[in-house]
C-alpha cells in the first residue's frame, strides 16, 4: 500500500486541537506549521482523516515540496515531481487554490498558470502523448508558497470538511462546523455533563457536541473527491473506515444538551439540522432570550457564539447583550462559560475576568475565545465528573 504525507489544514490558533485528534487516530505528526499539520499515513489514512476528523478542513497528499525564487524555479520544480503516479492520462487536473506568504512569487493567477503548465508538460512526456481529454476522474491541487518554500498537494476531500452534510439550512452568520467542534473540544465538556448555547442560530455548536457525545463520525455521511481515485484508494478502503466508524457509535448515550434562540424560525431550522444529524433526540432546542435564561442544576457549560458587531447595526447593542450574558451566568450556580467572539470589549461589559483568552481566527476576522472556568464538581464513582 502506497505511503503518502498528508496534510491537513485548520483554523489558525487550533493546531494542537487537530494535531491531538491526528495522534488520537493512530498517526505520527511529522510537521506542525501555523494553520496546517503534516502527518504520515496510507490509503486507510486518507479515509479515516476525512471521515473522522472534526477540526481538519480538509484532507491533502502532499506531492512535492522546493525552494523557488523565480517562475522558472516554480516550473522546473512542479514538472520534475512525478505526477503520473497520481493523475491518469484522462484525470481532469487544475490548481484549485495558490497561496503565498512572504515569498517572492506573490501572484495567485500566475503561480496557478505555472503550476498547470509544468504538470502538463510531465504527463506529456509520461504518456507520450500531446493532448489530454481530461474527461475522467477529478484531481484539484493546491499549492502553498512560504518564504520561497513551495508545497504541491493534492485535495482528496472536495467540499471542505466543515460541510458535515447535515446543515441544509442555516442562519445568517454561522460558525463553521470545524470551528464548533474545535471550540467544544478546548473545554473538559464531556457528554453526561450539561450544554447550554443561549445562541444556537442553526443548531451547529448543540449538534457537533451532540455528535462528538454519541461518537459519530462529521464525514460518515458525506463523499469525497478521492473515492473516484480507485487507483490510489480502493472502495474497500472507504467501506472499511466507514464500516468500522458506524460500529463505534454509542447508540445509547444520555445527554443534556440545549440550544436557545430568540428567533422561533432559526429554532425550527436547527431541529431540522439536528434530525438530518441524526442527533435530533438528544439536544432540546427552545425559543428563548438570554434574559430568560437559567438551569437548576450545577456545574453545566455554556459554550456559545454570541453576535459580535459582524453585521451592519450590531455594534450599539453589543454592551447591553454582553451585560446581560454576563448577568445570567452569575445566576448560574458552578457553571462554566466558553464564549467566542470578535467583541474587544467584551470582558468589560461581561463584568467577567476570563480564565483564559485563546485567539482564533475565523477566516479573516480575529476572534477571541473566552474561557470562564467554574469549579470542577465533586468525584462521583472514583473519577471527577
Amino acid at each position: 500500500m502506497m505511503k503518502f504525507e498528508l496534510i491537513a489544514p485548520c483554523h489558525f490558533g487550533l493546531e494542537a486541537v487537530l494535531k491531538k485528534e491526528i495522534i488520537d487516530l493512530g498517526y505520527d505528526i511529522t510537521e506542525s506549521v501555523d494553520g496546517r499539520i503534516t502527518f504520515a499515513g496510507d490509503a486507510d489514512a486518507v479515509c479515516r482523516a476525512n471521515i473522522c476528523l472534526r477540526t481538519a478542513e480538509r484532507i491533502l497528499i502532499k506531492v512535492g515540496s522546493f525552494h523557488a525564487e523565480t517562475f522558472e524555479d516554480l516550473y522546473q520544480g512542479v514538472k520534475s515531481l512525478p505526477w503520473e503516479e497520481f493523475i491518469p492520462e484522462r484525470g481532469k487536473f487544475w490548481v484549485k487554490k495558490a497561496s503565498s506568504v512572504k515569498s517572492k512569487l506573490f501572484s495567485p493567477s500566475d503561480i496557478q498558470s505555472i503550476v498547470k503548465k509544468a504538470i502538463v508538460e510531465r504527463m506529456k512526456q509520461s504518456y507520450r502523448t500531446d493532448w489530454f481529454k481530461e474527461d475522467a476522474e477529478s484531481y484539484p491541487i493546491r499549492v502553498f508558497l512560504m518564504k520561497d518554500e513551495v508545497t504541491v498537494a493534492l485535495d482528496t476531500t472536495g467540499d471542505s470538511l466543515h460541510k458535515r452534510g447535515y446543515r441544509k439550512l442555516e442562519s445568517k452568520a454561522p460558525i463553521a462546523e470545524n470551528l464548533a467542534a474545535a471550540l467544544i473540544m478546548l473545554t473538559p465538556w464531556r457528554g453526561d455533563r450539561i450544554l447550554v448555547d443561549p445562541f444556537c442560530g442553526s443548531g451547529t455548536i448543540p449538534i457537533e457536541a451532540a455528535m462528538m457525545a454519541a461518537n459519530i463520525a462529521p464525514g460518515m455521511n458525506r463523499n469525497f473527491t478521492s473515492e473516484s481515485w480507485t487507483h490510489i484508494i480502493t472502495p474497500s478502503n472507504w467501506q472499511d473506515v466507514r464500516d468500522e466508524a458506524k460500529d463505534e457509535i454509542i447508540t445509547d448515550v444520555d445527554t443534556d444538551i440545549q440550544g436557545y434562540d430568540l428567533d422561533p424560525e432559526m429554532v425550527e431550522i436547527a431541529r431540522i439540522n439536528a434530525k438530518k444529524a441524526g442527533v435530533d433526540h438528544m439536544i432540546h432546542f427552545q425559543a428563548r432570550d438570554i434574559a430568560d435564561l437559567s438551569h437548576r442544576k450545577k456545574y453545566g457549560f455554556i459554550i456559545t457564539n454570541p453576535p459580535y458587531g459582524e453585521r451592519i447595526g450590531e455594534q450599539n447593542e453589543l454592551p447591553k447583550l454582553y451585560k446581560t450574558i454576563g448577568q445570567r451566568y452569575k445566576e448560574l450556580d458552578a457553571w462554566s462559560m466558553y464564549l467566542i467572539t470578535g467583541f474587544e470589549q467584551a470582558e468589560k461589559y461581561l463584568g467577567l475576568k476570563a480564565t483564559k483568552n485563546r485567539k482564533i481566527y475565523n477566516g479573516m476576522i480575529k476572534t477571541y475565545f473566552y474561557q470562564f472556568m467554574g469549579p470542577k464538581p465533586p468525584k462521583r464513582n472514583g473519577t471527577t465528573q
